[in-house]
């Protein structure tokens, strides 16, 4: 298994407007690499867990106004385990996805530790991407094939 981690970070006074998501790898060989590419952009599992991460600082920052919580800052940490196996194959009991996902949230602020306690139950309760990853969600894709001599066209 390989973990994978990632950061990603986002102004929080304007998340709409404030520096995009920075993902951060680890300095151990990337499973991009492992996977024949060349490590020059992020995959697709990487970007799930930066709209996980993302999609947390902006839970943070709108639930935290309407709520009345004073926030000048929030960042999301998360932390990914992948075994390969499974993409590839090798083992059918393994899951091509994460097996695991772990994340801090840092909060910049003066508030109470109880209403940060609140404020974090509040944004779990309440962040799409996390419901997303947390509930089993129904997903159908329809197969849509071409003839050849039409593709090529």
């Amino acid at each position: 298994m390989l973990p994978w981690p990632l950061s990603a970070s986002r102004a929080a006074r304007n998340p709409a407007c404030g520096a995009a998501s920075q993902l951060a790898r680890s300095k151990s060989p990337s499973p991009r690499q492992a996977l024949g590419g060349t490590d020059t952009a992020p995959n697709p599992v990487e970007y799930a867990l930066a709209a996980l991460a993302t999609c947390q600082e902006i839970t943070y920052r709108l639930h935290a106004d309407a709520l009345g919580i004073p926030l000048d800052g929030v960042s999301v940490t998360l932390e990914g385990d992948i075994d390969l196996r499974g993409f590839f194959a090798v083992d059918p009991s393994v899951r091509p996805g994460f097996r695991a996902i772990r994340g801090t949230p840092t909060l910049d602020s003066p508030a109470s530790e109880a209403d940060l306690a609140g404020l974090k139950a509040h944004v779990d309760a309440h962040c799409p991407v996390l419901d997303l990853l947390s509930n089993a969600t129904p997903v159908v894709l329809e197969l849509s094939a071409r003839p050849a001599d039409e593709a090529a066209a």
